[in-house]
């Protein structure tokens, strides 16, 4: 066949399949809308995470080994599972609480405290400290991968944690992509640290005492542009910060040019744009205190609990207005209990045994049972937090309020 006839027949077949869907790459990007006001929290306990020791009968000499591999692996796979449903739900708040039922499982398990900032011990928490740890992985996933080399040290909690799946949020901008708002982190000014300037002189460089007030006005941000940003304040190092851009439009050469921007609240694209942007992870030392150490103001105005033994989660969506109502809410909070429920977390809280609560159903609007007449004996953490966000999805987008 002649070269232009076969030319031909590929035009052909290209212009037949114009109309095709093309299925290559994901469709169901984030669109935002208006601003949104109503927030959706979590609240489950870090005992999760040690129940794969539980269960491992080894000897002394081989336990180590064992944690340090496999036992690892899966609660790193457990952490992934769970932001995984995080993000795909657009959860606002993730809270990890002490239920009492998380203590160093053996005598291998180191008992020094870890702080969050990394600053703390730097061994493997999965073992001494599960609450920790759990927050360590939700923390990490959630944060851009531009961003995780500044904020995150090397540390054996992330040693498999480049395995874990991608949780591909809004926020999580590629270099390319335009977006009014964005995560970046702040850095050193090489031209300036504290007070003293740095003056070039032919090859030399000496350092002089700037006659400039030691107050410094600026920041220079990593965005994940190939030029920094400087936004007019003054923010730490190694600082977390969330930049809003002048327009929503992309300006020319954007990923090389020098940009204004300005530092606004972690909420400000949720509550001016409409973006889910991501997810923000807090420590309670109990059940308790996963509500009166609630960050918003006026605390939550609907909880859900997490039971077998509560009402069918269908109910509420069947039952009418008058039986049933769900009103209108700001701040909702979903808890979920450990292996042993939420029972063991109430009667673990001295601060509830203080006013005398003993049975957890009497903290929450609504105690329900996620899946009626399950099939198998229990629902791991990973499938309920799925379960329980899918059927309280029509619950966020009704009745929550937009602004």
């Amino acid at each position: 066949m002649a070269p232009h006839n076969t030319k031909k027949r590929k035009r052909a077949e290209n212009s037949s399949n114009d109309n095709d869907l093309d299925t290559s790459k994901p469709t169901a990007i984030f669109e935002p809308g208006q601003g949104r006001a109503y927030t959706l929290s979590v609240a489950l306990p870090g005992s999760i995470i040690a129940k794969y020791e539980k269960y491992l009968p080894l000897p002394d000499s081989l336990h180590s080994r064992f944690t340090s591999a496999q036992s690892q692996d899966l609660k790193a796979t457990l952490a992934g599972q769970i932001a995984r449903a995080l993000a795909v739900f657009c959860v606002d708040e993730v809270v990890i609480f002490d239920d009492g039922q998380g203590k160093p499982l053996n005598q291998h398990s180191s008992t020094q405290s870890h702080q969050y900032n990394g600053q703390g011990d730097s061994g493997y928490s999965g073992s001494s400290d599960p609450n920790y740890f759990l927050m360590h992985l939700l923390s990490y996933l959630e944060t851009p991968p531009h961003l995780r080399m500044h904020l995150f040290p090397l540390h054996p909690d992330l040693r498999t944690a480049g395995t874990l799946p991608s949780l591909d949020m809004p926020h999580h901008l590629r270099a390319h992509e335009w977006c009014q708002y964005r995560e970046g982190v702040t850095i050193e000014d090489l031209q300036r640290n504290g007070n003293e300037v740095v003056e070039e002189q032919g090859k030399k460089k000496k350092k002089r005492k700037s006659t400039e007030s030691s107050a410094v006005t600026t920041s220079l941000v990593n965005a994940g542009f190939k030029t920094p940003i400087s936004i007019p304040a003054s923010i730490p190092p190694h600082t977390r910060v969330t930049l809003k851009f002048p327009s929503s439009r992309p300006p020319p050469d954007f990923q090389t040019a020098e940009l204004i921007a300005e530092a606004v609240a972690p909420s400000a694209p949720r509550e001016e744009a409409g973006y889910y942007w991501g997810y923000a992870v807090r420590a309670a030392s109990s059940l308790s205190n996963v509500f009166t150490e609630c960050s918003y103001d006026g605390g939550y105005d609907l909880t859900f609990g997490t039971s077998e033994r509560g009402v069918p989660l269908t109910s509420l969506a069947t039952a009418s207005p008058e039986e049933s109502p769900i009103p209108e809410f700001k701040h909702m909070l979903v808890v979920f209990g450990g292996v042993a429920g939420l029972e063991v977390a109430v009667k673990a809280d001295p601060e509830l045994a203080g006013i005398g609560v003993t049975q957890p159903e009497k903290l929450f609007d609504h105690w329900v049972n996620l899946c009626p007449g399950q099939g198998s004996r229990t629902i791991r953490m990973e499938e309920a937090v799925w379960l329980g966000l899918m059927g309280l999805r029509n619950v966020v987008l009704d009745r929550g309020i937009k602004s």
